[in-house]
């Protein structure tokens, strides 16, 4: 078989089943491939960082890789930004990039580039496939190192692709590294805070947040009476009734130093230190309190499961503290406001939800709001670069298995990636995707404001979404996906119960 064709029945051998695609000629021959290998899904996108979040997506839900396909260095150029958010997550994800031959390398084309150039900032993992003979082993590999939370990447010249020679290969061992390499885990300081009597914190991330990571974590929690605390940019949280509460740091600094304030203690599990997004004149960043303590159990790539497990086990056991108690959330009454669209989100969440959050200035408070609501996945976005929500979404709700999921966006971030509708439409996915259309780059305006005593109103001007407005009802039913704009919050409530009951797409402008 041709290396195309080997390379496709490699990922599927190594439990890769998706590949969100935007290709060109350069991929063609793996296009032609695909119809050989139909337990690897194609999924369509028209841009590439739709196909790069929506990996994202994918691979926060179900740990295992989904792959790219993209075209040469200008289409990974095109994907860079989700994969950065990626790459913050620790998600899986494997990038197939089509090259040019050697031969055609050399000259000089108007889609030459050094893919392996474009991709290095991004990627943990990178090689060119020089062989067909070496393709499939060297995509195996590329599995191998994305299972790790790593972002691989493949260049696949054409000629390698085309050639004839071409065996599947089979998933590589897990490299155990020696004793003498691991360092010793500090769990007798961080028992030594949990029995002390100075206010601690958990600050939690990775598999912390989600399956037994969070149950030990309540567990802890509810022995030691520490709280518990992740980073604003989480990469998945599972939350609701029936699970330990996990306090989300806000995005704002003056609002996250209130919450860490009260603590003395910090032990950071699955992640790193906290600090704000940017640092400002007057403003270094650090958002843990000066003079309090900190110890780093384990950072993200360490065993987080088995070290809470050695936590757990030195404290006493308590009952379980997180029954699932059937609490029923009314929706609020009033007129359409951030507080009001919370709480009608909160009331209608539909059991085993996932919701991707993008919702910026807007919809920052439904997430409190859904505390106590119906037990569901949140998902947000971790490297702060906008444009994640809807490509997220697709790869969720494929991952999801008709799972609902309810998508959360501003009005601007939705604008750098809006052709996720027209993949959620074809696909036929359950996202009900809620648009904050407050005609602005609200944030903007918020940030200009701090680092100008005087903000002046042209410089305003350029942070406004008006002339003209966007109109996002029209915007989704030109990708196939019905729209409504309500305004009120009973048209609201009849939007989201007809979004979560649908078997396809649809869209909700809320506009504030």
């Amino acid at each position: 078989m041709n290396g195309a064709e080997a390379l496709l029945r490699t990922l599927a051998a190594c439990g890769v089943e998706v590949c969100f695609a935007n290709p060109g000629t350069s991929e063609m021959h793996l296009m032609d491939a695909a119809r050989h290998v139909p337990e690897l899904r194609f999924v369509p996108c028209l841009f590439e960082g739709v196909a790069t979040g929506a990996a994202d997506g994918y691979g926060r839900m179900t740990g295992r890789p989904a792959a790219t396909l993209l075209h040469l260095g200008p289409g990974l150029a095109n994907g860079l930004a989700n994969l950065h958010n990626a790459g913050k997550a620790g998600t899986p994800v494997v990038n197939i990039v089509g090259e040019h031959p050697a031969y055609h390398r050399a000259r000089e084309t108007p889609l030459g580039s050094n893919v392996e150039a474009v991709a290095s900032a991004f990627s943990h993992w990178l090689r060119t496939s020089e062989t067909t003979e070496s393709l499939p082993g060297d995509a195996a590999e590329s599995v191998r190192a994305a299972m790790a939370g790593r972002i691989a990447t493949l260049a696949v010249p054409a000629d390698v692709a085309w050639g004839e020679g071409g065996e599947p290969a089979a998933l590589p061992p897990v490299e155990v590294p020696d004793e003498e390499d691991v360092e010793p885990e500090p769990v007798d300081e961080a028992l030594a805070m949990l029995k002390s009597d100075l206010p601690t914190a958990l600050l939690l991330g990775g598999k912390a947040l989600c399956g037994r990571g969070l149950v030990l974590a309540g567990q802890i929690a509810e022995a030691s009476g520490a709280a518990l605390i992740s980073p604003f940019p989480l990469a998945r949280l599972e939350r609701g009734r029936g699970r330990p509460a996990v306090a989300r740091l806000p995005y704002m600094r003056e609002q996250a130093r209130a919450l860490l304030e009260p603590f003395r203690q910090f032990i950071l599990i699955g992640t790193t230190e906290p600090f704000a997004y940017f640092a400002l004149p007057d403003d270094d960043a650090v958002l843990l309190p000066e003079g309090a303590s900190q110890c780093v159990l384990t950072g993200p790539d360490s065993d987080v499961i088995g070290l809470l497990e050695r936590l757990a086990e030195a404290l006493p056991r308590k009952e379980d503290g997180y029954p699932r108690r059937p609490e029923t959330l009314l929706p609020p009454s009033g007129p359409l406001t951030p507080d009001t669209i919370a709480g009608t989100i909160a009331a209608l969440l539909p059991e085993n939800a996932i919701v991707i959050d993008e919702g910026m200035t807007a919809g920052r408070g439904i997430m409190v709001a859904c505390t106590t609501s119906a037990p569901h996945d949140w998902l947000g976005n971790t490297g702060g670069s906008i444009g994640i929500a809807m490509p997220l979404a697709i790869g969720a709700a494929l991952a999801g298995r008709n799972r609902p999921v309810l998508c959360l966006s501003a009005d601007g971030s939705g604008m750098y990636t809006l052709q996720a509708l027209w993949t959620m439409a074809r696909e036929g996915l359950p996202v009900t995707t809620v648009i904050f259309a407050n005609n602005a780059y609200a944030l903007l305006k918020h940030e200009y404001s701090r680092v100008s005593l005087e903000p002046a109103a042209s410089v305003m001007d350029q942070f406004d979404l008006v002339r003209p407005a966007l109109d996002w009802v029209s915007l989704a039913r030109g990708m196939g996906v019905p729209g409504r704009r309500v305004t009120d919050l009973n048209e609201l409530a009849s939007a989201l119960r007809a979004g979560f009951a649908g078997s396809g797409p649809s869209l909700v402008e809320v506009p504030l």
